[in-house]
């Protein structure tokens, strides 16, 4: 473990869902902030749905149970938006990839 690594705390002190961004701050004074669309359900659910968040994991993450969402803080970190699966695409807030024809 690295010196840097020993201040790191990467527990959840603070979220807010705007209406294009999702920003956590974490305990040790970090920011995350990104896009509401790497997140469906978030981008889709109404704003009181959004704002009905709780800790999870021990501090390592957030769940919204009125949508059923759950994030951790080292997907957020690594920059993983949510897997697009086949209930996403109704509701969909980009346009699915277009397969090419060989």
């Amino acid at each position: 473990m690295g010196i840097l690594a020993l201040g790191a705390d990467e527990r959840v002190s603070q979220v807010k869902v705007g209406e294009k961004d999702l920003t956590v701050a974490l305990k040790d004074g970090r920011t995350i902030i990104v896009p509401l669309t790497w997140y469906p359900k978030l981008f889709n659910a109404s704003p009181k749905q959004r704002r009905n968040w709780q800790i999870a994991g021990g501090g390592y993450g957030i769940h919204w149970p009125e949508i059923d969402e759950d994030l951790s803080t080292e997907g957020l970190l690594r920059g993983a938006p949510a897997p697009r699966g086949n209930g996403d695409l109704q509701k969909r807030p980009f346009p699915a990839k277009s397969k090419r024809s060989h």
